[in-house]
């Protein structure tokens, strides 16, 4: 992640947020905001680190388990920005799968959802991301990836409706042509 390191004497990022606080009229060298450039450099560096990491990486230890009934992992929660605005969006995911001999520890999905947030992203993709890793490193028989999200993009700016959600959902092998499953699936990630 060269981009978002030091890059000689001064900060590339620090440098550009005081950039950006003079160009929307504040003053960099002003008390409150005299170290915003060094802790919002800080946050990028955190919230980013996934750029450039295969999001494989995350499901690194599997067992092999013969079970054939569906894992459900729900309400994994994440957060991060909008690619297109670099706002937050942030909400839950939910994993379901089938295994075809191979399982993976459970935390490494929640890892995974942490590692495809972890970069700028849209929620359509970052559904994708998770559900082809499991695919690609398990090859089970069947994998169901729902997220959901709450944009700031569209709840505090633009057409400002706060509230408003948006539910992604990608159905891979025995989940792509059977309601059965994806019923059941979805009455194990119901609130009600």
């Amino acid at each position: 992640m060269q981009q978002l390191n030091k890059i000689g004497k001064n900060d590339v990022l620090e440098d550009s947020i005081r950039i950006i606080l003079e160009e929307i009229g504040e003053n960099p060298n002003r008390g409150g905001l005299l170290d915003t450039p060094k802790r919002v450099a800080k946050m990028y560096r955190e919230v980013f680190s996934g750029v450039g990491i295969n999001p494989e990486a995350a499901l690194t230890t599997t067992f092999k388990e013969d079970y054939d009934g569906i894992i459900t992992v729900k309400d994994i929660t994440y957060y991060t920005f909008c690619e297109h605005h670099l706002i937050p969006f942030y909400g839950s995911a939910h994993i379901g799968y089938i295994p075809d001999g191979r399982i993976v520890g459970l935390s490494k999905f929640a890892r995974l959802v942490e590692l495809v947030s972890q970069r700028p992203q849209v929620q359509e993709r970052m559904t994708q991301q998770i559900a082809n890793a499991i695919v690609n490193v398990l090859n089970p028989k069947g994998v169901i990836v729902t997220v959901e999200g709450a944009h700031l993009c569209m709840c505090a700016r633009g057409v400002k409706k706060p509230g408003t959600s948006t539910v992604t959902t990608i159905k891979k092998g025995l989940f792509s042509d059977n309601a059965a499953l994806c019923e059941e699936f979805e009455r194990a990630i119901s609130r009600d």
